[in-house]
């Protein structure tokens, strides 16, 4: 009988806490002025998985998980022995394409020389057939040698048209390959924080292995859920404000930057009002980048906190949401 008063005086202590908890917050929630939403989340940051174009092996990482870096940095370095040495061969070739079209260029300047010649020479065959000083049949040779020089200097000219393709052909052969040099120096394409190193020296990675993972830094969010009242009423860019759990003392600035098109937590039939008013919509609240590139040795994710939202326009934020930000980090 007394571990039953006793186990019912705890059960009591507990529903009265669990109450007096869910009160409050109701009581916080409904203490809201007019015009003002909130929601509970966590800071978000995009996150940038940095990966190599085209496989090889690593030859070296030059970051480690929690460096800060700018965007251009080099991050990591594949091996190119043998990307060096197909380049020294295109190179090779491009050299043997150029000569072989100063050899065609050289040709055809001999074959139009000879063009020429049998073109004089056929104009002195006729004039003598016309006097009676030399026979149809010479005639008729220096047409069939002015007709073949012709049909020479089209060749030369077509071999020069190979050559200069073959040396366009070498020379895009090895910008590929200088492409491909260039990409096996592994750079950030952005600023931000290295979350994960995913590759170590001496790994061989296909096309699209990844290297490291980065957490743009200036790109923070908070996703929270609204009823549809309050979502119906919100506006894009609508002002915002972030209370971290971690530093309550502290009002950051945000602005609405996503509302979802579609409800989320829909039941299947939604048909009466009461239904209707348990739908849930997405929300995004973004901080804004200039803002965070100046407190950026401070950004952290995943810290919970509220966010309080302005449904219309024309809000003038109570005193406690007046904006309050840390001091700036010194240096």
């Amino acid at each position: 009988m007394t571990f039953n008063k006793i186990g019912l005086g705890l059960l009591l202590i507990i529903v009265i806490i669990s109450g007096g908890f869910a009160f409050n917050h109701f009581l916080d929630r409904d203490a809201l002025p007019d015009g003002i939403a909130s929601g509970h989340g966590r800071l978000e940051v995009e996150e940038v998985h940095v990966a190599v174009r085209y496989g090889g092996r690593v030859a070296d990482v030059l970051v480690d998980e929690g460096d800060m870096v700018e965007a251009d940095d080099v991050l990591a370095r594949l091996d190119t022995a043998e990307l060096d040495a197909h380049l020294a061969r295109a190179e090779a070739e491009i050299h043997q394409a150029q000569e072989s079209v100063v050899g065609a260029e050289a040709l055809i300047a001999q074959r139009e020389s000879e063009l020429k010649f049998a073109e004089q020479e056929l104009g002195r065959a006729a004039i003598l057939v016309q006097r009676g000083h030399t026979s149809q049949e010479i005639a008729d040779q220096r047409l069939t040698q002015r007709d073949t020089a012709r049909a020479t200097l089209r060749a030369a000219k077509a071999q020069l048209a190979t050559a200069r393709a073959t040396v366009r052909s070498a020379e895009a052969a090895a910008r590929q390959i200088e492409v491909q040099l260039d990409e096996a120096t592994i750079r950030a394409p952005r600023l931000g924080r290295v979350q994960y190193r995913l590759a170590e020296p001496g790994e061989v990675l296909a096309n699209g292995g990844r290297i490291v993972t980065l957490l743009d830094l200036t790109d923070v969010y908070m996703t929270i859920f609204l009823p549809t009242s309050e979502a119906g009423r919100l506006a894009y860019g609508a002002e915002a404000r972030i209370q971290l759990d971690a530093a309550p003392e502290f009002m950051i600035p945000a602005n609405v930057s996503f509302v979802a098109a579609n409800a989320q937590f829909t039941p299947k039939e939604v048909e009466t009002r009461s239904e209707r008013e348990k739908l849930m919509f997405r929300v995004k609240v973004q901080i804004d980048p200039e803002l965070l590139l100046q407190y950026i040795d401070l950004v952290k994710t995943g810290l919970p906190g509220d966010v309080f939202v302005s449904l219309t326009s024309e809000l003038s934020w109570p005193e406690r949401f007046a904006i309050n930000l840390p001091p700036r980090p010194s240096g």
